[in-house]
């Protein structure tokens, strides 16, 4: 039986995985492959899973944890999409606040499923912007130290560190960001990329045709991850948007993002993103991100005609305490209508937490 290829993208919060992950899936997909996408959160109701099926694409969402404490999920997962589409690849997306997956998740699929999936090297992906904060290459808001001790285990692990969005960055910069990388993480490649520009060949070429080699896995201390994702709040929300005359989903987004970044100011935002799904038309759907604090709100994609009625579905993650990203989607949602009068807004769920400590379902140092 052929093996099936398992490709997974992790990297933190807002560094442009989801994007990612798609523009691999339409490049597989052209060159005659069949594809299965997997997602995974803390929570339910992702802004990702929206995203990815309105695309095409056979997506599981894991809900509830991380893939290193839902590993039989994870395989479940997988299943379910080779029942229904027999996919010659897998791209699995992760948490953005996980780390620790070789050990837990590439290292227990090769040893315990070794004759059905071929692992590719793992790529964590960094934002340049908030990763030159983080190594004190330019000024800016970032998190805690508990909370980066995340972000730098991520990149301890990885095959190939990913810069994402190069074309947001002159080649000074751009250099300068991979030779720090390079320097703190000698044992992973460092690539360039931007999907928007369409310059991806180099990255997308390796996780296509390698595997991922052997090392020893990483020393992680298990109380100051838990320690540093708890600092983290989680938000996921879904709310119903209606119009009688219809309403201009841009402007409605770009309102309701805004309301919630002033409304978090202090706190420092890792992921605000949003879909809107219109009840009628062929699964086209809006999508916002704003990724940091200080930065402003983009849309992805859009919507061209206007919405008579949608769901809306909102994520946030921030260095916050949970009680404060639910006052701000609360606050942005209710009074939303205040600039767009005759928008009906309600609220459908809402749930708000911090994340628990993980708990891993296997956890080994070698794939032999």
């Amino acid at each position: 039986m052929k093996k099936a290829r398992y490709i997974m993208i992790g990297g933190f919060l807002g560094a442009g995985k989801t994007t990612a992950v798609a523009a691999l899936a339409e490049r597989l997909t052209k060159r005659g492959l069949k594809v299965g996408l997997i997602t995974n959160d803390q929570g339910s109701e992702l802004v990702d899973t929206a995203m990815l099926r309105s695309k095409g694409f056979a997506t599981e969402e894991i809900p509830g944890g991380c893939f290193c404490c839902r590993f039989n999920s994870l395989v479940d997962a997988a299943e379910k999409l080779d029942a229904s589409s027999s996919p010659d690849v897998f791209i699995a997306e992760p948490v953005g606040s996980c780390t620790d997956l070789v050990a837990t998740v590439t290292y227990p699929l090769r040893r315990i499923y070794g004759d059905a999936y071929l692992v590719a090297p793992l790529s964590v992906l960094v934002d340049p912007v908030r990763a030159e904060r983080v190594f004190g290459l330019s000024e800016g808001g970032k998190f805690s130290d508990k909370v980066i001790y995340i972000y730098r285990k991520q990149l301890e692990e990885a095959d190939l560190i990913v810069i994402s969005k190069t074309d947001t960055l002159d080649a000074a910069r751009h250099e300068r960001l991979r030779a720090t990388l390079a320097a703190e993480f000698p044992d992973a490649e460092v690539i360039g990329t931007s999907v928007r520009t369409g310059d991806t060949e180099a990255w997308f070429a390796k996780i296509e045709d390698s595997e991922q080699g052997t090392r020893a896995a990483m020393e992680v201390d298990y109380e100051i991850y838990a320690e540093g994702e708890a600092l983290l709040g989680w938000l996921n929300a879904t709310v119903q948007l209606a119009h009688g005359d219809g309403f201009d989903s841009e402007a409605v987004l770009q309102a309701i993002a805004r309301r919630i970044q002033r409304s978090l100011a202090g706190a420092e935002i890792a992921h605000l993103k949003m879909t809107l799904s219109p009840d009628a038309g062929l699964g086209d759907v809006a999508v916002i991100n704003l990724v940091r604090s200080d930065f402003v709100p983009e849309l992805s994609l859009r919507l061209e005609a206007p919405v008579n009625a949608g769901q809306l579905i909102i994520n946030v993650r921030a260095e916050a305490a949970p009680e404060q990203l639910r006052d701000a989607v609360r606050e942005a949602t209710e009074t939303i209508a205040t600039d767009f009068p005759g928008l009906s807004v309600q609220l459908d769920h809402l749930e708000f937490f911090r994340p628990g400590k993980p708990q891993p379902t296997h956890r080994l140092t070698s794939p032999a």
